[in-house]
């Protein structure tokens, strides 16, 4: 098991966990994350960077998806509240895209209600990285007191 997180095959497994937890399907990066990071063969700020880009690919994949949605804001006179309420709020709501059960439908919803994609893209990153960059502190014991 270890060979697949060692050296750049590693990074290609973290970056597809990455990316297939940030979407519809079930899963998880957090554990490939801590075993790359304990492992040490590649740098942290690399291993921080492939996880954040799979995980924040997959969240924009359920932000197409939500492109082929039909577009019923337009025609929905509750729906445009709702719009209207996204577009005050909506783009800093993706900085939790990262949380489970909720951030894969927020990325879902912001295509669906036609969202600015890279605002969206941006918020989606930003998020997924805080995420990341807090569990390597943790995980590498950075701060005393906080490691696991």
């Amino acid at each position: 098991m270890t060979e697949l997180i060692n050296g750049d095959l590693g990074l290609w497994v973290l970056f597809a966990t990455g990316f297939l937890s940030a979407t519809l399907l079930p899963g998880g990066s957090e554990a490939n994350l801590i075993a790359a990071l304990k492992m040490g063969d590649n740098p942290v700020w690399q291993i921080v960077a492939v996880v954040t880009i799979g995980n924040t690919l997959g969240g924009l994949t359920n932000y197409w998806l939500g492109l082929l949605l039909p577009d019923k804001t337009a025609d929905n006179k509750h729906s445009n509240k709702a719009l209207l309420w996204l577009k005050k709020y909506g783009y800093w709501s993706l900085l939790l895209s990262w949380m489970p059960i909720v951030g894969d439908p927020l990325c879902l919803a912001a295509g669906w209600l036609r969202m600015r994609f890279w605002w969206c893209a941006v918020a989606i990153f930003i998020g997924k990285m805080i995420r990341y960059i807090a569990l390597a502190v943790i995980v590498l014991g950075l701060f005393p007191g906080l490691s696991v």
